[in-house]
């Protein structure tokens, strides 16, 4: 399986602070039409989204999991939370708006998470506002396998739809249904913007 180096990919796709103004500055109608009026107003151009960069960002999203697991396992709890946070500011589009984030292992007013520290508190745990979070990054998680139903892509965004298979150090394995959107950014990387996942269904 192709391995990633997500520490090249939190360094490569660091967004600077003046392109989010592109994504988190809504204009009123005035000033869109001042804007409009105006010669030097030039809109951004995005190259569209392709499925080999979809899948490259699930196997990195499959390496940040395995990292996030193996630095808890070797290095503690702090360390871990450490690099999911940046794992996460690399990943996904918190730092753009609301991501769509419901986890597999989530119930009640807890199901949905749209902001940055709901999602770090499901993966590594540890935060009281969320505390039915044991931490689903911090199961010994040592290797994955992805195997897509389909991706779909319109231009500057994609969604892809499929099932993840996360396996432990002992070989027990674990699998969800895993709906993934993306945009791409500012920078030109891409962003999950919806992470939906849980159980298949058992009767």
């Amino acid at each position: 399986m192709k391995k990633i180096n997500f520490k090249a990919l939190i360094a490569a796709t660091a967004i600077p602070a003046a392109g989010l103004g592109l994504f988190i500055a809504p204009a009123s109608a005035a000033d869109y039409n001042a804007k409009a009026a105006s010669s030097a107003m030039v809109a951004p151009t995005y190259s569209p989204i392709t499925a080999a960069e979809v899948e490259a960002a699930q196997v990195a999203w499959g390496n940040a999991l395995v990292a996030i697991a193996t630095e808890y396992d070797t290095n503690g709890h702090a360390a871990a939370k450490k690099l999911a946070g940046e794992i996460i500011d690399s990943a996904y589009g918190y730092n753009m708006g609301p991501v769509l984030f419901k986890p597999t292992l989530a119930n009640g007013e807890q199901t949905f998470r749209t902001t940055r520290d709901g999602a770090l508190s499901y993966f590594v745990g540890g935060d009281a506002d969320f505390a039915q979070d044991g931490g689903f990054a911090l199961k010994g998680w040592r290797s994955f396998e992805i195997d897509n139903a389909g991706i779909l892509i319109k231009g500057n965004s994609a969604t892809s739809m499929g099932h993840v298979t996360v396996i432990d150090a002992d070989g027990n394995r674990t699998t969800v249904d895993k709906t993934w959107g993306y945009v791409r950014g500012p920078d030109g990387a891409l962003r999950i913007v919806l992470h939906h996942s849980s159980l298949p269904y058992a009767s």
